[in-house]
């Protein structure tokens, strides 16, 4: 039996870098439309379309991924 090492590395160091920029972006969202402010305020209507579209984003990365492992 021989393992491809650096394909095994490789997929390892992409698994890692996604999950961490997934998880990053998915907290860009929830801190978009969380309503508790420093100042008290709630968020604006830019900051608010911009955490819809972390999640969007999200959304889209896990569909590729459903559709990569179906497909």
């Amino acid at each position: 039996m021989n393992i491809n090492w650096a394909a095994l590395g490789q997929v390892f160091g992409v698994s890692v870098v996604m999950t961490v920029a997934l998880v990053g972006v998915f907290t860009l969202g929830i801190v978009g439309t969380s309503g508790s402010r420093e100042g008290g305020g709630s968020s604006t209507g830019l900051v608010r379309a911009g955490a819809y579209a972390c999640y969007a984003a999200c959304a889209a990365v896990v569909g590729y991924g459903i559709y990569l492992i179906v497909a």
